[in-house]
């Protein structure tokens, strides 16, 4: 359990504070709008209606007591980054900010983010690859060139061993796990036999993937 600092309660935020009290993790929401704050207060630890580039507002909160600040404001970018870079200055371990564009993410990590997260470009990308081949399940971006993919078992794989496939050599991609009926197995032998039930997890470049799988 971590204790996390979110600031901005728009729908992206607002999604983000879901997720993390699932996970079990302290909460301290903050917003401008008192609406945004009333309505996450049961699905966080605590929330504050304050203005994140006041520096006093937020030197209140105790910022070096939380492991991770997320700064998810949306539509205002210049709120954005005098919120990132205070919360650097006031001394936050790790401040992970929101950007909108390239250029917003270029100037949060000058000016104090650790991390930036571009969730309409990142969804773009997985939209994109997800639904253009029929053969993909899922998808997993690792970094700018690795990915994690859940794909069909190509016809000619099946009824073939790990072992005998030997696609690590061949193309430089690692299998990661087996999905059979939901069930994940993740204790992948090399007598391990291929049927058209499973799915596999690989991981491995954009460029490999293309070649082994026509991604």
């Amino acid at each position: 359990m971590k204790n996390i600092l979110l600031i901005g309660l728009g729908r992206f935020g607002k999604h983000v504070a879901y997720q993390l009290n699932e996970l079990g993790h302290e909460v301290m929401a903050v917003d401008e709008n008192e609406n945004l704050v009333n309505e996450i207060l049961p699905y966080v630890t605590d929330a504050q209606i304050g203005d994140s580039t006041n520096e006093n507002f937020l030197e209140s909160l105790g910022i070096k007591n939380y492991d991770i600040c997320f700064v998810t404001i949306g539509g205002n970018f210049q709120n954005s980054l005098e919120t990132t870079s205070l919360l650097k200055e006031l001394g936050a371990k790790m401040v992970i900010s929101r950007a909108e564009r390239d250029v917003q993410a270029k100037f949060l990590l000058r000016n104090g983010a650790d991390e930036v997260i571009y969730p309409e470009k990142q969804i773009a990308n997985w939209a994109a690859i997800r639904y253009t081949a029929d053969h993909i399940h899922d998808y997993i971006e690792v970094d700018d060139s690795h990915a994690i993919f859940e794909v069909e078992v190509p016809g000619g794989w099946i009824g073939k061993t790990i072992g005998e496939l030997d696609i690590r050599k061949k193309y430089s991609i690692s299998i990661l796990a087996i999905k059979t009926d939901g069930k994940m197995n993740m204790a992948i032998g090399p007598d391990m036999e291929l049927s058209s039930e499973d799915t596999l997890l690989v991981l491995g470049t954009y460029k490999d993937m293309q070649k082994c799988f026509r991604i």
